[in-house]
């Protein structure tokens, strides 16, 4: 059991929450939600007790061990891949090196054997005789292939790497798991398999996760971060959104019959206050309206942006063909003969775990690569929008403002219209002055949505619009580009905006001539592909 008692936290010398208490129990899934700067990994932070809270304690049961989803990526570059995971239960791990060096020993003692055997006690307890076994079966599940289980870290590439801390954070069964964006990075199928082994795991399971998707398979529970409070429901996202919804709109349609009877008394009282006969009735009516009280709805942190794509003309019958495209990338085949065709009004998702692949396939649509062999042609009547996935070189060499920096690319240069454009993606105030090129990536990304909507091109490319996004940001993009009447190539990591968006779902599967092509939603594709490997 993990309780939070009482829990505040100053920062900045603003309250980022108070008097917080919550009970987290065994075989319970808690996902936390919240806007970007609510605190959410500040919470596990203080979870974990990597952060002392402002006041306050949070507790743990005695023979409870926590694990938490690290962060840092080359923190263990010295290691091989199997101590790495193994380091999940750092117990064992010390007890194994310690064996180890007391059986290298030269001159082994009797004292030595003694401590051997109190060792070897307690290895077993700990299940160390099946420590490689359940890491094996951990990275494998991840789509880490056996050849790599016993390699170096530092020789792993930054994806390899988020598979082997996550298979660490899930060794040995520990009693609490905290995650902080355990998908990021992950392929379709290793997605799966992490839902399936959380939803099935005995413990406490914590996690921050800006993937719907991934929260409504797995909690049961959400705990949401807002108004400087963190409150407890009972249900997955989508329960507590709904539920969210419902009741603001309760508080909303209160206030309307509120509103109404207060009119209706006030134009009791001004019409008959003055008349004697109705006097009575008019202070009797008086009193009722001074007990009437609105509900308040608190400002709420989550603030959405207003993402809308518009085509200057409308595409012809011809978008796009695809033929033979095949490209090595540092000695990497990663598209071998891709073909299709990209017919008007397609929505196509391009999925698997061949990211190198599909951002290799954007960059020669859009020029900014050369194909080793293949060919492709847009349309004539089209116009193509890039959204890259890295997009560093738009931000690191500007020095101006937001402003300037969105003018480049605005039919309107006058800074009343690019206030206006900038409020709609939440750059509010002053913000608009902050330099570009000290923007976070979810800032970047709201920007390099506007010059995309500047564009107003009727072929839109994304390579990974949702990443450093949050959850208000990401339904706002998925509404926007689920109305957009043009053509869409797009790849992301987020199952549930895939599927609310694609008609149309593309794999480029590594090591695989050509490409998986199937029309439908995006769970279409999933039980279409399952059907065939069965």
């Amino acid at each position: 059991m993990l309780t939070v008692n009482d829990v505040s936290l100053q920062f900045q010398g603003s309250t980022l929450y108070s008097h917080v208490n919550l009970n987290f129990a065994p075989g319970n899934c808690y996902g936390i939600i919240g806007a970007n700067g609510a605190g959410k990994s500040t919470l596990l932070k203080i979870l974990s007790g990597a952060l002392e809270p402002s006041s306050g304690s949070v507790s743990v049961g005695a023979d409870d061990r926590m694990s938490v989803l690290e962060q840092d990526h080359f923190k263990y570059d010295a290691y091989t891949v199997m101590e790495t995971v193994i380091m999940g239960n750092r117990r064992l791990y010390d007890i194994m090196k310690e064996k180890d060096a007391l059986y290298e020993k030269a001159d082994f003692t009797e004292a030595d054997g003694e401590r051997a055997g109190e060792l070897e006690a307690e290895f077993a307890e700990l299940g160390g005789w099946d420590a490689e076994t359940e890491a094996n079966q951990l990275l494998s599940g991840l789509g880490l292939a056996a050849d790599v289980h016993y390699a170096a870290m530092e020789t792993l590439d930054g994806r390899q790497k988020v598979k082997v801390l996550l298979a660490q954070a899930l060794f040995g069964q520990p009693s609490i798991i905290l995650l902080d964006e355990p998908t990021n990075g992950l392929d379709i199928d290793s997605v799966e398999w992490l839902e399936e082994f959380l939803m099935d795991y005995y413990g406490t399971i914590i996690v921050v996760s800006h993937d719907r998707h991934f929260l409504n398979a797995v909690c049961t529970h959400t705990v949401d971060i807002d108004y400087n409070k963190v409150q407890m429901y009972a249900g997955n996202y989508d329960f507590w959104y709904e539920s969210s919804q419902l009741m603001q709109q309760l508080i909303r349609n209160q206030n309307k019959k509120k509103e109404e009877k207060i009119r209706e008394l006030q134009s009791f009282i001004q019409r008959f206050s003055a008349n004697k006969s109705k006097s009575r009735q008019a202070t009797s009516r008086k009193k009722v309206l001074e007990s009437i009280q609105l509900e308040e709805m608190p400002a709420s942190s989550r603030r959405y942006p207003f993402v809308g794509f518009e085509a200057e003309r409308e595409a012809g019958k011809d978008i796009l063909f695809v033929t033979g495209l095949s490209k090595t990338v540092d000695g990497v085949k990663v598209l071998d003969n891709v073909t299709f065709t990209a017919n008007k009004n397609d929505k196509i998702a391009f999925v698997g775990d061949n990211e190198a692949g599909v951002t290799a396939l954007f960059k020669i649509l859009m020029g900014e690569m050369e194909p080793d062999e293949g060919s492709f042609k847009w349309g004539v009547s089209t116009s193509q929008s890039y959204f890259p996935q890295d997009n560093a070189a738009f931000f690191e060499n500007f020095d101006g403002d937001l402003i300037e920096w969105l003018r480049q690319y605005s039919p309107d240069p006058t800074e009343t219209y690019l206030r206006g454009f900038l409020g709609r993606m939440l750059f509010s105030g002053d913000e608009v002055y902050k330099p570009a090129k000290v923007l976070s990536g979810g800032e970047k990304v709201r920007c390099m949505l506007s010059r995309m909507m500047m564009g107003r091109a009727n072929v839109l490319v994304l390579d990974q619009p949702t990443n450093h996004l949050d959850l208000e940001s990401i339904q706002a993009l998925s509404n926007g580009l689920a109305a957009f009447k043009g053509n869409l190539l797009f790849s992301s990591h987020d199952h549930q905006f895939i599927d609310e968006i694609a008609n149309r779902v593309i794999e480029l599967v590594p090591g695989k001539a050509g490409c998986l092509d199937r029309t439908g939603s995006f769970e279409e594709f999933l039980a279409w592909k399952k059907e065939r490997s069965l």
